[in-house]
């Protein structure tokens, strides 16, 4: 579905911000199913990064919502159960209710991924503390971003660097964790997919 951008957050307060990511959110029509499904699974969670930002970029430049969008990360905290096994589990669960979505279902319990970080990237990482303490962590500025729904049924955000580069389509690095070599290739498959992106080089 292609669309006409009417709203657009850039350099609007971080409150009316919110509400304009999940007006465009809303546009989807597999989100509603993807909150609900991990809010009845999980406790702590947060629907995470990329599927929300490039849902965001696809608004802004007038593509398909689910342009060049390869997963959806589904983010968790638990200390209690560190086995992969546990973790795989729940994705599995989590997939078979969500059923044929277009796209891939990345489970991760974010209090284990100390365990394997090594071995993927090359340098190990201390335990994150929380679900917050990961997104924290995340790739770029933009990218460090969840949404989920409250008890009481309210849309949560959790943006620790502000949505204002999201909204102006720029990529920055958060160089709380990860390497050069890791945000140079992001970029490269972003830009094309998205060349309408603002790139701040890593220096």
């Amino acid at each position: 579905m292609f669309h006409k951008v009417k709203i657009n957050g850039r350099n609007k307060d971080i409150d009316t911000q919110k509400e304009i990511l999940k007006e465009i959110l809303n546009l989807s029509e597999n989100i509603d199913k993807i909150l609900n499904v991990s809010h009845s699974e999980l406790n702590n969670y947060y629907i995470g990064a990329g599927y929300l930002v490039q849902t965001v970029w696809n608004y802004l430049s007038g593509n398909s919502l689910d342009h060049g969008i390869g997963d959806i990360d589904i983010v968790y905290y638990d200390t209690k159960d560190l086995s992969r096994e546990k973790e795989e589990y729940i994705e599995r669960k989590i997939m078979s209710l969500l059923g044929d979505l277009p796209f891939k279902v990345d489970v991760k319990n974010e209090a284990r991924v100390h365990l394997w970080y090594e071995k993927k990237f090359g340098y190990s990482i201390e335990p994150y503390q929380s679900l917050e303490d990961a997104i924290n962590s995340w790739p770029t500025t933009a990218t460090s971003l969840g949404v989920r729904i409250a008890n009481n049924g309210e849309f949560k955000v959790y943006a620790p660097y502000g949505l204002n580069d999201l909204f102006s389509m720029i990529v920055r690095a958060n160089k709380v964790q990860i390497t050069r070599e890791i945000y140079e290739k992001k970029v490269a498959k972003w830009t094309k997919l998205w060349p309408e992106l603002v790139v701040i080089p890593w220096d």
